[in-house]
């Protein structure tokens, strides 16, 4: 029971109720205190989570956030009947195994506490696979009187070293998709738990603006990557129809400077930025210098260590060829 839910059983005299009413009544109560007292909301999805790792989650916000958690059906009356068109529009998201967290701090801080939590968890009949599971190729520590069962799922094994191996790797299920019974079957013989399960934040309400808790995670870096893919975007679309903008005009300066470069590369007039160019052409050796230095520039750093050592190897090579000879001549 949260601390609204304690005050407000405390100053209301519920005892003439039935226990399930009362608990209705003071839900209802602590939700609408609670939607009084924040002014920031996360609402949380809670599917496979158990009660402890809840209460974990509960202990860590004590005194920064209140967690609520309640049936839909009274969430969405209290929320219809609230004054505040607002807070009216958070109906919308009740939907599923879902709960409130109030806070009047940083929503932030309390998503990064609350999705924390992570609780390994086996496969079961039905559920959504959170994730892709694979089961890789190799030895499965399994005797071979198990080979039926891969069998029966077109499992390519052999039998090595008295073990069933598998051949190639397997997917037993894609994030989204439901999970077979055959795939949790082998999960169970396999003795993997591949899924991890804990709160997952679904939608933020922060002084009446509602936005989805993914937009929490943004970064200054995300924001700038985001911004930079915008304007190549518009300068594209500029380009291609061919109506200047402050974003494409820098691509429209370089494409003419190029043209005029290959103007004055064909035809061989000269003019200033044109000259290095002209003079590289006339002189083979040190355009083949240039192109030699731009393909070492251009390979990665392994690529030219390598090369490095195979032209000292060479000249050692050749210092060796030298002292046999010399030792054939004067031995």
């Amino acid at each position: 029971m949260s601390d609204t839910e304690n005050k407000v059983e405390q100053e209301v005299d519920t005892s003439n109720m039935s226990i399930a009413k009362q608990r209705k009544y003071r839900y209802a109560a602590a939700l609408k205190a609670a939607l009084a007292k924040y002014t920031k909301v996360l609402i949380i999805n809670v599917d496979n989570v158990g009660s402890y790792q809840l209460q974990k989650v509960r202990k860590q916000l004590r005194g920064t956030a209140e967690v609520l958690m309640g049936k839909n059906t009274v969430i969405r009356k209290i929320l219809r009947e609230h004054a505040d068109p607002e807070v009216q529009a958070l109906e919308q998201f009740i939907d599923g195994n879902i709960g409130f967290v109030f806070t009047n701090e940083s929503l932030k801080d309390i998503k990064d506490v609350v999705t924390l939590e992570k609780t390994p968890a086996s496969a079961k009949v039905g559920m959504y696979a959170p994730v892709d599971v694979i089961l890789p190729a190799g030895p499965t520590g399994l005797d071979p009187g198990q080979t039926s069962f891969f069998q029966a799922m077109n499992i390519g094994t052999r039998i090595t070293r008295g073990a069933i191996e598998i051949t190639n790797a397997v997917t037993l299920c894609i994030a989204g998709d439901k999970v077979s019974s055959t795939a949790v079957a082998l999960m169970s013989k396999m003795e993997l738990r591949p899924f991890e399960f804990g709160i997952r934040g679904m939608t933020c309400m922060e002084n009446g603006q509602i936005f989805p808790a993914s937009i929490l995670d943004t970064t200054d870096d995300t924001l700038i990557a985001s911004f930079l893919k915008g304007v190549a975007r518009v300068a594209s679309i500029s380009l291609a129809i061919g109506y200047p903008t402050l974003a494409s005009v820098p691509h429209s300066v370089v494409n003419a400077f190029r043209n005029l470069l290959f103007v004055s590369l064909g035809c061989g007039y000269e003019f200033k930025e044109s000259k290095q160019y002209l003079d590289l052409l006339s002189d083979p050796e040190a355009l083949a210098a240039a192109q030699a230095a731009a393909a070492a520039a251009s390979a990665p750093a392994g690529d030219a260590a390598a090369a490095a050592k195979e032209e000292s190897e060479e000249e050692e090579s050749d210092d060796d060829d030298d002292d046999d000879d010399s030792d054939d001549l004067f031995g």
